[in-house]
């Protein structure tokens, strides 16, 4: 009411965007909904039965994408759940979307919990995606206004919105690191993707908002590239050229299941020289 000088008692319609500028905004967004569509599918196919429907937002709470069944459509779009729609906490207030996107955290808004009173019918659960910079880069959000909704089930719907959010994070990021090794780690938070992108220098060149909270990294934007091993806290990576020149001659003989000639071939060199390597590199039998 203070801050964005909202009524809560306002009736005024939801307004959506035009085709014309919905398009531009989500040609913003393409491979981010490219990627984001299969597990759309896969969520509605979970939910979808219950009456829920399930939408894809921006950073702002513009929906850019959106599932419900047949017999929902009329429903969901009365209710502004429906793309070109704007679910800011600006626009709407305390929602599903709009407070996920605000706090950047998981929350389920159900009922009475919403600003507005022509929303209290609903139940909404929602999770952030965060992109391979660092920042958020949308809301996932499923919408109910079943009468019979229960907040248990809401708890369920939930944690699969949350997995899915995560899923969608971390295909969003392979998708953006196409020619990077990807690493996965172990996060302290159960909601966190926990990635890094390792190019063929062994340079780390991408993280995840996860992984760059455990490695204490850049919180947003491009990463200076650093060795993984010492991202990683490892001594076994190369470090210095004998042991690059080693690990190159371990990775050519294993290869080649342990055949020198073939080995000095893939490397480039005579068999004889890769006998002598092998031998200052103590590389025997």
């Amino acid at each position: 009411m203070q801050h964005h000088g909202l009524d809560p008692a306002e009736r005024r319609a939801s307004e959506r965007l035009d085709r014309k500028a919905l398009d531009e905004a989500r040609g913003v967004h393409e491979r981010f909904m490219l990627v984001a569509g299969p597990k759309l599918d896969q969520l509605f196919g979970l939910v979808g039965s219950s009456g829920c429907g399930v939408l894809l937002t921006d950073s702002d709470g513009l929906v850019l994408d959106q599932r419900c069944g047949d017999a929902d459509a009329a429903v969901f779009r009365d209710w502004g759940l429906w793309p070109g729609a704007d679910w800011s906490e600006a626009r709407e207030g305390t929602n599903g979307i709009g407070t996920c996107l605000a706090e950047q955290r998981r929350v389920t808004i159900h009922r009475d919990d919403h600003f507005f009173a022509r929303n209290i019918g609903m139940s909404c659960m929602d999770a952030p995606i965060f992109g391979p910079d660092g920042a958020i880069v949308g809301a996932l959000d499923v919408s109910s206004a079943r009468a019979d909704q229960t907040e248990g089930f809401n708890r369920l719907i939930a944690a699969t919105v949350a997995q899915t959010a995560r899923a969608i994070e971390a295909d969003f990021f392979r998708a953006s690191f196409p020619e990077a090794r990807i690493v996965v780690g172990d996060g302290d938070e159960a909601d966190a993707s926990v990635l890094v992108a390792v190019d063929r220098d062994d340079l780390v060149i991408g993280a995840t908002r996860g992984a760059r909270r455990a490695f204490h990294l850049e919180a947003k934007g491009a990463l200076k590239p650093r060795p993984a091993s010492d991202l990683f806290g490892r001594d076994e990576g190369p470090s210095g050229f004998e042991k690059a020149e080693r690990a190159a001659v371990v990775r050519a003989l294993t290869r080649a299941d342990g055949n020198v000639s073939q080995a000095a071939r893939a490397l480039g060199i005579g068999r004889a020289t890769l006998y002598r390597r092998m031998k200052r590199l103590g590389l025997g039998e």
